[in-house]
């Protein structure tokens, strides 16, 4: 490992590197930080859209168009996001997100129309999408310098976090407005963002293990981990595209049961408020148990393995959650395809990043979240047509293609270290 405060040549954001086990843990201190206050903000924002739905009024094919604001937000983000850590570093640009999305959660109650709803989500989305890139591509240069595949533990973080939101969303439910909750939601989301924020921006980007040390933002952390037999760039493209599109279709699971779950158990099995936001939380909560024993997973299966199972898992467990016609089983279906998941969007967004830097992250991101851009409204249309625990089934289908998907290019995958 380099010596402690090696010092480099001068780059925006940052001076010298990190390398002392001290300040690697700080930094992966801070950057956990932001993964939970992403799941704690978002979730809050999810347990209130029962409430925000009958406010506005709208029906759910309405519904489902006023929430692609945050997935449109977020993709239309996430490209941009990338240039902007490459330019400033993905430390101040994590941080600056990260106040504009809890700052924006507050505005969704304030709104009394589908279209002024959806308009606020984009504000919502923007500050979404650019924290998930800047955060994750901070995450990837730690992972260069740690030579550990941790990835799983910083989106654990983000499942606790939507664990905690959806929960906490429930227990107050019925004793706050939307309003003044998600208003107190702010208020700790940016106390959070200054506290976190300050380490993280007085630490630059970590020098790789073995390695003189990576500008901010610029990748080579992640370059320097990733294996000779894909420094070929069009081939490391195509592999970015193939994460990409496994996120998409994680990132479309994830995004159906934040906006759809609460509504599924309220409206088809007559549940309660509370207990029907209890449904996030219970896959937030298995996302997160995947998450937190993911390292472990990934050390002993290897990625192409453990997506294929995790696909397969998801898909089982969504047909159940979809079509039980218990809440008990529908929760157990829940819990299932949270487990399985829970660790095919991080592998995929951290082998992005291993290959091409905060570039692939903000790609397959933005492949990623197009499953988020695409859920809200499919899921509406389909739940008008049919209903929605049939709408809810894609989830299920697309988690099957990412297991596919993850076992057709195992070769490719295994060249790539997988």
């Amino acid at each position: 490992m380099p010596t402690p405060n090696k010092t480099r040549t001068a780059t925006p954001g940052a001076c010298r590197s990190v390398s002392s086990h001290h300040d690697l843990a700080r930094l992966r201190a801070a950057i956990t930080a932001f993964f939970f206050l992403d799941g704690f903000v978002f979730a809050g924002w999810v347990a209130r859209i029962p409430a925000v739905k009958d406010q506005t009024g709208a029906s759910e094919g309405a519904l489902g168009l006023a929430l692609l604001g945050v997935s449109a937000g977020g993709a239309a983000t996430m490209m941009a996001a990338g240039r902007l850590c490459r330019r400033f570093g993905s430390h101040p640009t994590t941080v600056a997100a990260a106040a504009l999305l809890a700052g924006s959660v507050a505005l969704p109650p304030l709104t009394h129309s589908a279209l002024a709803l959806g308009l606020v989500l984009l504000v919502f989305g923007t500050g979404f999408g650019a924290l998930n890139v800047a955060m994750n591509s901070a995450a990837v240069d730690l992972i260069a310098a740690l030579r550990r595949p941790v990835m799983p533990g910083f989106h654990a973080a983000f499942s606790l976090g939507g664990m905690a939101g959806a929960g906490l969303g429930g227990l107050i439910a019925g004793h706050l407005s939307p309003t003044r909750h998600l208003s107190l939601l702010a208020v700790f989301g940016l106390l959070l963002t200054a506290v976190a924020g300050r380490t993280l921006i007085s630490l630059p980007v970590p020098a790789p293990r073995g390695g003189t040390g990576p500008t901010p933002g610029s990748g080579q952390a992640a370059d320097l981990a990733s294996p000779p037999g894909v420094r070929r760039p069009g081939r490391a493209r195509w592999l970015v595209a193939v994460f990409g599109l496994i996120a998409l279709c994680t990132a479309y699971g994830e995004g159906a049961m934040a906006d759809w779950a609460a509504l599924h158990l309220r409206q088809d099995l007559g549940v309660s408020a509370g207990l029907a936001a209890a449904g996030y939380a219970v896959f937030a909560l298995m996302m997160a148990v995947g998450r937190l024993s993911g390292t472990a997973l990934l050390e002993r299966l290897g990625q192409t393995r453990a997506l294929v199972a995790g696909g397969a898992t998801a898909a089982a467990g969504m047909l159940l959650g979809a079509l039980a016609p218990t809440i008990w089983l529908a929760l157990l279906g829940f819990a299932v395809t949270g487990l399985g998941l829970a660790n095919l969007f991080p592998v995929a967004i951290a082998r992005a990043g291993a290959l091409t830097g905060p570039g692939g992250v903000a790609a397959a991101s933005t492949l990623g979240y197009g499953g988020m851009l695409l859920g809200p409204p499919t899921i509406g249309f389909l739940a008008d047509w049919y209903s929605l625990p049939v709408a809810l089934t894609t989830v299920a289908a697309l988690a099957a293609v990412a297991a596919v998907v993850a076992y057709g290019t195992r070769n490719a995958a295994r060249t790539a270290g997988s």
